[in-house]
């Protein structure tokens, strides 16, 4: 193959796929959200389910197959034949960091010093050594879980803002001749692109400031973070090599022509003109400005293109054993023995070792949230629980008819379960602080919280005692108080509390039932 019959070039299709498979993404990105009814009907995590890295990553620390994941299989049967095929035509990140530098401007593509490329490969065998030893890491660099995270804490939820305001602002000023202009647009936003309710995210900056340090380095250097960083890249690299039909350079004729060097993207062209099949995205640029078209693409002879990367056998080892010993320092930390208690897991989170083995930080359950409830962590479950789930309940709470999260987790990590089924899990219970609740302060009736707790049979309930009011006044009131065995800590008592700052009703992760029977931290 060397120029497309169709009027186009090989690199004008691929950025036809390129903008076709990103807009598939956006579809997905916006599909994850509550629609009216408690289910979704696309293939919202598609996405993680076709990414091999995750799926070996998340399958070494379950020392189990993943039947969620084994779609993965696909991508690394196609690369077995094409190549990295799905760096350079499929995946929304590297289409993402494209289209980022045509927009922030060219740089030049130099052939990258020896080992610095090397860089994804050490990264990736740590990071799989990890995952299997105990210490899960992959989704802090793979490229999808970084992508969904950006778009998820932080550019939808922006948009939404800056179009809600836009939008607020013409209907109130706007003369009316305007506003019979704006309000259908802003109706087809809401309808088709916005999320269904406003939403804040912990941890939005960071995960922004990571997604636009990933564009940003293609500043530096073409593709920094597919070349040097990308995990999944890695691996498809090392499959790659194995592929039947790849790219073939040109030769001694070519003279001192260098045009295809110039044009390559990874750098994956060498002095000789012969191409990396394990480096190569199959962009076709290099097809595509051959001005002699000497670049192929078919069947490879044997032998021919087959490099291996060049790996220090030391440096290999060296991170294999990193990996493997990272996680003995684990056991050392204190929340190691006792646990932090507003750490609160989702409806259907497996037990904290099995679900942070398996959760890929992909920030898909905490977009679906109805609630606003789930958010990224930091520290509270220690550096391999970052970006993972946990309830807030004074930003959102758990609502009680949904199930969304369990639909949407790519791994199993959140159980998928039935409405009943999950009326029935407890992922904590709630308490009062009599220090702040009105009726015990001050003898100030409030009856928020019991009007909200949505099981059947009220998990808060009232006893009504005689005391002495801020006033000095002798007063009867109702105060509040858990009926513990009814509380699921769905954290909406704690959401709608009235006191301003903290609120008097605190849930923590005490009675969960996914540790039910299980040892405590402690051992006893």
């Amino acid at each position: 193959m060397r120029r497309s019959s169709l009027f186009l070039s090989p690199s004008a299709w691929r950025k036809i796929s390129q903008s076709l498979f990103f807009l598939l993404f956006l579809v997905l990105f916006i599909k994850t959200d509550y629609a009216g009814v408690d289910e979704l009907n696309w293939a919202v995590n598609l996405l993680f389910r076709i990414d091999p890295f995750l799926a070996l990553a998340a399958m070494l620390a379950a020392k189990t197959v993943i039947a969620l994941m084994l779609p993965a299989l696909i991508t690394l049967g196609l690369t077995l034949l094409f190549g990295r095929f799905f760096c350079g035509w499929v995946c929304p990140m590297g289409a993402l960091i494209d289209a980022s530098r045509r927009l922030f401007g060219r740089t030049n593509t130099l052939i990258p010093e020896p080992g610095r490329r090397q860089l994804k490969y050490y990264l990736l065998f740590f990071l799989l050594a990890a995952a299997c030893f105990g210490l899960p890491l992959a989704g802090y660099l793979d490229p999808f879980s970084l992508l969904v995270r950006g778009f998820s804490f932080a550019v939808h939820p922006g948009f939404d803002h800056a179009a809600t305001t836009l939008f607020t602002w013409t209907y109130q000023q706007a003369p009316p001749w305007v506003n019979a202009l704006t309000e259908p647009v802003y109706a087809l936003l809401k309808r088709f692109v916005l999320p269904f309710s406003d939403k804040v995210y912990a941890l939005s900056v960071f995960s922004l400031f990571l997604l636009l340090a990933v564009l940003g380095l293609s500043w530096v250097e073409r593709r920094f973070f597919c070349r040097k960083v990308c995990p999944l890249g890695a691996l498809l690299a090392l499959v790659a090599r194995f592929s039947l039909v790849r790219l073939t350079g040109g030769s001694a004729e070519c003279g001192q022509c260098r045009q295809c060097r110039s044009v390559c993207p990874m750098a994956a062209i060498d002095e000789t003109r012969a191409i990396a099949t394990a480096e190569c995205t199959l962009c076709l640029d290099c097809l595509t400005h051959c001005p002699r078209s000497r670049i192929h693409f078919g069947l490879l002879p044997s032998g021919n293109g087959r490099q291996a990367p060049d790996l220090s056998r030391r440096a290999m080892m060296a991170s294999l054993a990193a990996g493997a010993l990272a996680p003995l320092v684990l056991p050392t930390r204190p929340h190691a023995r006792h646990a932090d208690p507003m750490l609160i897991r989702p409806p259907g989170a497996l037990a904290e070792k099995e679900f942070l083995g398996l959760c890929v930080r992909c920030g898909e359950c905490m977009k679906v949230c109805i609630g606003n409830a789930l958010h990224a962590s930091w520290l509270e479950a220690g550096l391999e629980g970052v970006f993972t789930p946990r309830l807030i309940g004074r930003i959102g709470y758990c609502e009680y008819n949904c199930t969304l999260c369990g639909q949407v987790c790519p791994t199993g990590a959140i159980l998928k379960m039935s409405k009943t089924e999950k009326q029935a899990v407890v992922i904590g219970r709630a308490h009062f602080d009599k220090n702040r609740c009105l009726p015990y302060v001050s003898g100030i009736p409030c009856i928020v919280c019991e009007e909200h707790c949505p099981t059947p049979d009220k998990a808060i309930k009232f006893r009504e005692v005689e005391i002495e009011n801020s006033k000095g006044e002798r007063v009867k009131v109702r105060q509040p108080y858990v009926i513990d065995h009814l509380c699921i800590g769905c954290g909406i008592c704690e959401n709608k509390c009235p006191i301003s700052g903290a609120a008097a009703v605190l849930v923590t992760s005490a009675g969960e039932s996914r540790h039910a029977g299980l040892p405590s931290l402690d051992g006893y």
